[in-house]
């Protein structure tokens, strides 16, 4: 094949390949209403970290030793760094209450709400006014004294540090000879480490004194890998690379350090000395029914404990359309 017929051949090529890529998109809607299929589907997971059977152990702990466990209420744990990218906003969670009642869930605690309390607030004065009804006839929801309890201990602090590179190494190299018509390649390698910082207090409700402190910070690591090589042959020019980049997610390293810094105080709550309490409990064994698990608890509201889905919450295969076969098998049925 002659140069003048490859290059009159090369923009059909170019041409075709953007059609095939274009044809994942149409310029009409399809039946179901979408220009595209989304890719992925990958099933839910939970979302543990390094401490969360930590927590689910001290959980187990309380109720075995019948430890009567306290009230907790999570305040706000706000960001304190200060830190943004220029396009992408803040660079660390805005929820880490959330991760810390998340926490204090898989611990089994007993947890009262005061971190959002919008729409209690909304029903309360519903029913002050005498507007809301629970089902009976010319019947109004009763205010009760003393209906709400209180809680025992409250959480709050704050993320105070993310240091953004506090040591880095790397290394490229490049080899190849002099002659232009010889491969050439490229080899680099990349490493850099930041950190995360939390600094949270327990603090006792009705005298306001604070009774747990606690500081942490967790390194995280990131990594660069690149290789390549350039070469003529037969007339053709090739240049392959390949690499990869992959760091530790931020955002999990502070659900790491809320995770081990709940552990560490609901350890001091329930009096457990050391990880040793873990191990006596698994030789043991324990009748005790357990809710609490690595993807947080849930209040038993209908006595439905042996029946319910509580067992399965932590599947990555339950409910999912392409996974479970209870599921096909029902939409196959609506087919």
């Amino acid at each position: 094949m002659t140069n003048s017929l490859r290059k009159a051949k090369l923009p059909g090529i170019m041409f075709a390949g953007a059609m095939s890529l274009a044809a994942c998109v149409s310029p009409t809607a399809s039946i179901g209403g979408n220009y595209t299929k989304p890719i992925g589907g990958s099933p839910v997971t939970v979302n543990p970290t390094p401490y969360s059977a930590g927590l689910v152990c001290m959980g187990d702990y309380a109720r075995a030793a019948g430890i009567a466990q306290p009230k907790i209420a999570v305040g706000r744990i706000l960001d304190y760094t200060g830190k943004e990218d220029f396009e992408g906003g803040r660079r660390v969670t805005q929820g880490a209450s959330l991760m810390a009642i998340s926490a204090f869930a898989k611990a089994g605690a007993r947890l009262v709400e005061r971190f959002d309390t919008s729409v209690s607030e909304l029903e309360l004065k519903y029913a002050n006014n005498k507007l809301i009804g629970d089902g009976v006839d010319d019947d109004y929801r009763k205010i009760h004294a003393g209906s709400i309890p209180g809680s025992d201990f409250y959480l709050v602090g704050g993320i105070t540090e993310l240091n953004s590179n506090i040591r880095s190494v790397g290394m490229d190299a490049y080899i190849g000879d002099m002659d232009v018509d010889d491969p050439k390649g490229s080899h680099g390698a990349k490493m850099f480490v930041i950190n995360v910082g939390l600094d949270l207090r327990l603090v006792e409700t009705q005298t306001l004194e604070v009774v747990d402190v606690i500081s942490y910070q967790k390194q995280i690591i990131g990594r660069e890998l690149s290789a390549g090589i350039f070469d003529f042959a037969n007339g053709n020019i090739f240049d392959i690379g390949v690499g990869e980049r992959a760091i530790e997610p931020i955002q999990l390293a502070v659900r790491s350090v809320v995770e081990r810094a709940v552990l560490e105080m609901t350890a001091n709550l329930y009096g457990a000395s050391s990880p040793d309490v873990c191990a006596a409990i698994a030789v043991e064994g324990s009748d005790i029914a357990s809710t609490n698990g690595v993807s947080g608890d849930y209040y038993e509201a209908y006595d439905n404990l042996p029946t319910n889905n509580g067992d399965t919450r932590e599947s990555a295969n339950r409910w999912h359309d392409k996974r479970d076969n209870a599921i096909e098998a029902a939409l196959r049925g609506r087919q």
